[in-house]
């Protein structure tokens, strides 16, 4: 049962940073077109975190089946350490300003609501 969920939170992490890599892709393809403004990078940013972690989220709740709210807080927790990592070796340091900060927010809160939503009703005896 654990090794199942660990399973669960470490692919949707793994979809969640997928998912918000395509959002992120079409939204440089849109500001790179003229479409979109550069001035709204940040808040593209965090509304691909947020998917990314929901999308995520659900797929690890639905793989799990049990704890929905801590399972999709845990995605959005390795969502965001695997944007860390890649961002460190990418580019050799860490976000310093408060945008770090953003993204975690970000990510837990979409990890959350799918933690919240994607949680399986519960059949109640009469």
């Amino acid at each position: 049962m654990l090794i199942r969920c660990a399973c669960g939170v470490l692919l949707g992490g793994a979809v969640a940073f997928a998912v918000s890599l395509a959002l992120l892709l079409l939204a440089s393809w849109a500001i790179s077109a003229g479409a979109m403004g550069e001035e709204l990078s940040t808040r593209v940013t965090v509304g691909a975190c947020v998917l990314g972690a929901f999308a995520g989220g659900l797929v690890a709740v639905r793989q799990c089946g049990r704890r929905a709210l801590v399972v999709g807080l845990a995605t959005g927790a390795v969502f965001f350490l695997l944007l860390l990592t890649v961002g460190a070796l990418a580019f050799g340091s860490v976000p310093r300003d408060g945008r770090g900060a953003l993204v975690l927010c970000a990510a837990l809160c979409g990890g959350a609501v799918a933690g919240l939503l994607g949680r399986s009703k519960k059949k109640r005896r009469k």
